[in-house]
């Protein structure tokens, strides 16, 4: 730091030292970093002597392998861990007890985890292993079966933060999850840059990052690879008390997903609301952007921009049928399942489903076996959507059946067959296209059809949309039913 000071009035320079940060090595307090031993009681006395002296940084040093159990972080830290040394999650099921959603202990388990903790910072160039693959059943050709449980889920989130404030990760390593990986529940003023998150593409949950009734989070320059959602915005009901979910920035990230790369919803029983994506890629994933309502809460005021998607179809083991942009509305269906309890107001047995609307997708280029899906159970639950400079290529490329868009978990028809549109609307009100374009590949199945398709559409606008039907000797460029 630089200080200024006046003598005689003439200006001097002065050069002060910050304090150095005090460095907690967690081998100093026991930790063997050998992979075997089980060194999360070193690692939480690390923290607690960091997090009592005020602030500092919670050293792994390089070359070892911390395995451990579960353990807490704490204000003031930050856990550094350096380039060649790894935070390996213990494999052993007994040790996960702490249910990652309160009250309901049906979808994992909390091993790194913070609640009511400010200040915190998660560093350094290794690697954080949630060990996924140990607590997965037998491996089939596009997944891995889940293992049954009784009561607990046993499957840990790799890193879960509760009513956080100030929180930084940066340049980390963290994956290979068996659950989800980075879990924000209730936090303000967030920072996520240049972290890499690389999880098994056959293991189902295994989200990037889930951000959910937090606030003020900016996400950038991060690279995520995800059998379920990179990226998902959501208000769970086991947190309702942590308030909305808004005033997100996300940029310059690169994706893929079997499940959907970026995700709004489903579950929503508040507002998400000021969001934008800017200047992502989407690569090799099922369905590229995904603003799904299920719940009650209400999504508005959303931009994706400048962005490329490419996607293709997947077993039904994934959702999603390869729709490169999607917006749904419906109710979710009553099922009987493990959670369903925790999916409904408390007493109801029939949830309801709020409005998605206000939102624009601009100067997007998709390359897709499928076309825009947008769809709701009636037309007032989808308006204002703006489809500004979107590009859609949709050719045939894999094995995997086709003319069929999935509206899972609805209360209606999960899988709904339809013919492919370059823009398929139905049930919604006030959509513009303009200038948008569509262009067909060599490989056109039968149920390739319009440029631009709607049914029960009131309000359709289109302004120089390039492109013409799959087959434009019988079929029209733009097809509009009143049902």
């Amino acid at each position: 730091m630089i200080q200024k000071l006046m003598v005689a009035g003439v200006a001097l320079f002065m050069t002060i030292q910050s304090p150095a940060q005090q460095i907690y090595n967690v081998m100093t307090y026991g930790a063997k970093g050998d992979g075997k031993t089980n060194d999360a009681a070193a690692i939480q006395k690390a923290i607690d002597a960091c997090s009592k002296g005020g602030s500092g940084q919670v050293l792994f040093p390089a070359g070892h392998v911390f395995m451990a159990s579960p353990f807490n972080l704490k204000s003031g830290i930050d856990l550094h861990v350096e380039a060649g040394a790894k935070v390996l999650a213990n494999p052993d099921e007994k040790a996960y007890t702490n249910s990652a959603f309160r009250q309901n202990p049906g979808e994992g388990t909390i091993w790194i985890g913070a609640e009511n903790v400010q200040d915190i910072t998660i560093s350094g160039t290794g690697e954080i292993d949630g060990n996924g693959v140990s607590f997965m059943g037998s491996e089939l050709e596009d997944s891995y079966v889940l293992k049954p449980f009784n009561v607990l889920d046993p499957r840990p989130h790799v890193l879960t933060i509760i009513n956080g404030k100030n929180i930084r990760m940066k340049d980390i390593h963290i994956g290979n999850a068996a659950y989800w990986t980075v879990h924000l529940a209730g936090c303000k003023d967030v920072v996520i840059e240049g972290i890499t998150i690389l999880n098994s593409l056959k293991v189902r949950n295994s989200d990037g990052i889930d951000v959910d009734h937090s606030r003020n989070v900016r996400i950038s320059d991060c690279h995520i690879e995800s059998g379920d959602d990179c990226i998902c915005l959501k208000n769970r009901r086991e947190y309702e008390d942590l308030g909305r979910c808004e005033n997100i920035t996300v940029s310059n990230c690169t994706m893929t997903s079997r499940s959907c790369a970026i995700k709004i919803g489903s579950e929503n029983m508040d507002t998400i609301r000021q969001v934008v994506f800017n200047n992502c890629t989407i690569s090799n994933s099922n369905r590229g952007v995904g603003i799904q309502n299920r719940d009650e809460g209400v999504v508005y005021d959303v931009v994706f921009s400048n962005m490329t998607i490419e996607s293709h179809l997947f077993s039904d083991v994934w959702w999603g049928k390869a729709e490169p942009i999607y917006v749904t509305a419906y109710r979710r269906a009553r099922i009987n399942h493990k959670d369903a309890n925790w999916r409904f107001s408390k007493a109801e047995t029939e949830g309801k489903v709020g409005p998605v609307y206000n939102i624009t997708f601009r100067n997007i280029k998709c390359v897709s076996e499928n076309g825009v899906y947008v769809s709701a159970e009636s037309a007032d639950k989808i308006s204002g959507i703006n489809f500004d400079s979107v590009s859609v290529q949709i050719n045939k490329t894999t094995n995997f059946p086709g003319g069929i868009y999935d509206r899972r978990p609805a209360n209606v028809e999960g899988f709904v067959k339809g013919r492919t549109s370059g823009f398929y609307v139905e049930q919604a009100k006030q959509i513009k296209l303009r200038n948008c374009s569509v262009q067909w590949g060599n490989n056109k199945p039968e149920y390739y059809a319009h440029a631009a398709e709607t049914h029960a559409v009131d309000g359709f606008e289109v302004n120089n949309l390039q492109g013409t039907a799959a087959f434009p000797d019988k079929l029209a460029q733009v097809k509009q039913e009143a049902q």
